[in-house]
């Protein structure tokens, strides 16, 4: 039997967690796991019969793949610091996948970094969720040289169900930026759209079936309608998250002189959420700012439950 990679897991919150324990469950050896919270590390360490680390160095020092999944451009500067205790410290000879959604540039500059130390990375964007994580079906979207993505080919497929390799570091960022900008400002127009329906005084489970057999049919009607109307704002993708993802993909069309009114529209909408203290909501709960009986002001039920 081929000895499966040691990995090392940096970011354990709701994804990266999850794919610790799919990693985990199809054989492979998590031997740390490091978090700015301790209690999330703690937590997953257990599960996964893991080592916490207290430093990033600790990771590359033990593992030789390393899985991060961090929060914005910042805390991936700051985690491939070429300054202090970083991941780049024990760098060599290791492999890195970055499953974040951060810009382009910050994973150019990590591939530039990681190589100078001896190392490779690969940026994997990944355009699924929480229970695709968790049962090793991610749609990975893939950047970076082939012959680390070969390197490693095992583990990428462990994670995901489908892999699309995009081109060299950077370029899978911009796709993944794409991706989530068209599904925000779908989101977004989903809501309105049931906002509006809720205001006339339709039956809305009619009209989400309507919308189902029509032009507004669409995969975020598949995931959104039914929580949007009961209510259900249980966390899947964060309006946080949708807000960070939304202003990536209006910087780069901001660079090009590009004008992109409906995405600008919808990071506005998102934004808004964050600054009224709804920014774990789910995505779907920007329907609480379209809704005539709900416009944000009234108490909002607690997460997941059905009003």
């Amino acid at each position: 039997m081929v000895n499966k990679a040691r990995i090392g897991m940096v970011g354990v919150g709701r994804m990266g967690s999850n794919m610790a324990l799919r990693l985990h469950d199809v054989g492979y050896p998590i031997v740390c796991v490091f978090d700015v919270r301790q209690e999330a590390s703690s937590c997953v360490a257990s599960l996964v019969n893991a080592e916490v680390a207290q430093t990033p160095s600790q990771v590359s020092q033990m593992a030789e793949v390393i899985v991060t999944v961090v929060g914005n451009d910042q805390d991936m500067d700051l985690l491939f610091s070429e300054t202090g205790d970083s991941l780049l410290s024990k760098a060599e000879g290791r492999v890195f996948i970055n499953c974040a959604t951060v810009s382009p540039d910050i994973h150019r500059e990590v591939a530039r970094r990681v190589q100078l130390h001896g190392g490779a990375s690969l940026e994997a964007s990944m355009a699924s969720s929480i229970t695709q994580a968790r049962e090793g079906t991610l749609y990975l979207m893939i950047g970076g040289e082939s012959d680390t993505v070969e390197r490693v080919r095992p583990v990428l497929e462990a994670m995901g169900s489908s892999l699309r390799i995009v081109g060299p570091s950077g370029e899978a960022a911009k796709l993944k930026a794409l991706v989530n900008m068209v599904m925000n400002v779908n989101t977004a127009g989903l809501a309105e759209g049931l906002g509006l329906a809720e205001a006339l005084g339709l039956d809305l489970s009619m009209v989400r079936e309507v919308f189902a057999q029509t032009g507004a049919a669409s995969r975020v009607l598949e995931t959104d309608g039914a929580d949007m109307q009961n209510r259900d704002h249980e966390v899947y993708f964060s309006a946080a998250h949708a807000a960070k993802d939304s202003h990536i993909a209006t910087a780069l069309a901001a660079n090009l002189g590009l004008n992109l009114p409906l995405a600008e529209a919808a990071a506005g909408q998102y934004d808004r959420m964050v600054s009224m203290g709804l920014g774990e909501l789910d995505k779907s709960g920007i329907s609480e700012l379209t809704f005539l009986s709900r416009r944000a002001q009234d108490s909002l039920p607690e997460k997941g439950a059905h009003s």
